[in-house]
């Protein structure tokens, strides 16, 4: 998972990263709440792990942009030495998950961040996924619409079950880089070539129920279309 952790005392973040990258997460540290906030207006990121007091821009009013501007409810735990009785529920009230105070304890922040995970990402270890006309043989990492299989390279099934796994969520380049990919040093125009030929050879149109939209500056997002909306699209 792609992890944003704000932190502007260097050793807790080094701490931090260290545990959650040993977790096998993609982390992003930030020390400035206004530096975070300028990237989330062209990055997503699966989870946050936010300090309280930080410079410019504080973690509650991190949390609050986040759960007015990003449209899935992405989970946030706060890590921070505040930890009176009405901290904790400021912290929790502003919009957080949950709250863990400082001392940073390895094996509670892991187990924290997974219950928080499997909350917001639930565990999908079926033999198969149906999304409408859309149905993912995970086994056989086979893809059929309507029935009929669709020919993908592996990397475009990868992509297709990431897509239909997070639909209605914005995901941005660096996300489906890093994600897919391993790493965000490709050239975007790896994620535009992919994306357009998965809109072609799954017939991502609102007749099917689901379209691609590529939001400028950022990346895509694939929205589920209504039975009204994709009976006005095909009339």
């Amino acid at each position: 998972m792609r992890v944003a952790i704000l932190e502007d005392e260097p050793a807790h973040a080094e701490v931090l990263r260290h545990a959650l990258a040993s977790a096998g997460h993609d982390c992003h540290v930030f020390a400035d709440g206004k530096v975070l906030l300028r990237d989330l207006h062209h990055n997503s990121y699966d989870a946050f792990v936010l300090d309280w007091h930080v410079p410019h821009v504080s973690g509650p009013e991190i949390v609050r942009w986040l759960r007015r501007h990003v449209e899935h409810r992405v989970p946030v735990l706060f890590v921070t030495s505040r930890d009176d009785e009405q901290d904790v529920v400021e912290g929790l009230e502003s919009g957080a998950d949950d709250y863990m105070a400082k001392p940073i304890r390895r094996d509670e922040l892991l187990a924290r961040m997974r219950a928080l995970l499997r909350r917001a990402y639930p565990d999908q270890q079926a033999a198969a996924h149906e999304f409408g006309c859309y149905r993912f043989e995970l086994h056989r990492r086979e893809l059929h619409l309507n029935g009929e299989p669709v020919a993908l390279k592996p990397k475009e099934y990868e992509l297709a079950l990431f897509l239909f796994r997070n639909a209605g969520r914005l995901l941005s380049h660096d996300h489906l880089l890093s994600e897919l990919w391993g790493t965000s040093d490709i050239d975007s125009r790896t994620v535009t070539t992919h994306m357009s030929q998965l809109r072609r050879k799954l017939d991502l149109r609102p007749h099917n129920g689901y379209r691609l939209v590529p939001v400028y500056g950022l990346g895509y997002r694939l929205e589920t279309m209504q039975a009204d909306e994709a009976t006005g699209d095909s009339a």
